[in-house]
């Protein structure tokens, strides 16, 4: 059944949903992994990376929506299902139970390197397919580095002189 009709064709509009249901997922995944993150942090830095994480989770959250309300305006209806989500999903996750603040840093940073390095995949499959989509992988791509950079700052130890 097709709701909506897209006026982009079909090769592109193969590839561009692709590229938003794959982004969709990364976004769930990452949403998860910080909030899984964020309950289970100890150590001397909870504060602090447990409010980044939150922002992670806020982020993730909040551009998925965008990236399904976008496949949907498409036609290509989006699954954010758990079971989608879980056969699908594939960026780091956090090992159960408690989690040092230190082990957490790194796996924030290699969670937001894998889903940007994803999404730049996806910003250079959908450059002739749909600019619009494109435009809103860059911004989202913007955000992820800049809380990466966030995340990589907290293992940045200064120089002793």
């Amino acid at each position: 059944m097709t709701v909506v009709k897209s006026n982009l064709p079909e090769p592109a509009l193969r590839i561009t949903g692709a590229a938003l249901q794959e982004t969709l997922i990364d976004l769930l995944g990452l949403s998860l992994i910080g909030k899984q993150a964020h309950w289970n942090i100890v150590g001397p830095r909870f504060r602090s990376i447990h409010l980044q994480l939150d922002e992670v989770v806020a982020a993730a959250r909040s551009y998925a929506d965008d990236v399904a309300e976008r496949a949907a305006a498409l036609g290509v209806p989006p699954d954010g299902r758990p079971e989608t989500v879980a056969a699908a999903h594939s960026l780091p996750g956090p090992k159960e139970g408690w989690v040092k603040d230190v082990d957490v840093v790194q796996l924030m940073v290699e969670a937001l390197d894998t889903a940007i390095r994803r999404l730049r995949e996806r910003i250079e499959q959908t450059e002739k397919a749909d600019p619009v989509t494109q435009d809103m992988l860059i911004g989202i791509t913007a955000e992820l580095e800049k809380q990466r950079w966030m995340f990589e700052a907290e293992n940045h130890q200064p120089d002793e002189r």
